[in-house]
């Protein structure tokens, strides 16, 4: 693993964390599918697939699905601690969530120093103006949050 993909697996592993605390059962969607039966109503799935704009399969880092809170949220989570090409996945990562995925909440986890200026700030404008969506999209609720707002939130949530 290099340091930033270390970096990321720290992001998801502290959203992991913060669910498992919760009491969430931590499970492989694709074990979970298989099996549902096998599994509580509190749970946070891994690596949950959907179909990309472009066609092909693509896979979200979890989907919290909690029958006592009555939520289905896809949680996304993007971590740039140095310089790269992730920023510019933002505007792609954007129009897959009014587009394809099929969950009407959704929460994106963002954060590191790495990241070009503006473009954090360009994700977040677009998401509170709803900029492209249209129709079923338009009724979408988008949060974004760093690592520290979204510990905050699941405290006050759950």
């Amino acid at each position: 693993m290099t340091p930033q993909t270390d970096s990321g697996n720290v992001l998801e592993q502290t959203v992991k964390g913060a669910f498992s605390g919760k009491k969430f059962q931590i499970v492989n969607f694709r074990e979970w599918k298989r099996n549902p039966e096998k599994y509580g109503e509190e749970l946070l799935l891994t690596n949950v697939p959907y179909e990309t704009i472009y066609g092909h399969g693509g896979n979200t880092e979890f989907l919290l699905k909690s029958k006592r809170y009555d939520k289905e949220i896809r949680i996304e989570c993007k971590w740039q601690q140095g310089p790269g090409s992730v920023d510019e996945k933002l505007p792609y990562l954007y129009l897959n969530i009014i587009e394809k995925m099929p969950e009407n909440e959704i929460i994106v986890v963002i954060d590191g120093d790495g990241w070009k200026s503006g473009s954090i700030p360009w994700f977040k404008k677009a998401v509170t103006d709803k900029k492209y969506m249209q129709g079923v999209a338009f009724n979408k609720t988008v949060r974004v949050f760093n690592l520290k707002e979204f510990v905050t939130w699941v405290n006050k949530e759950f």
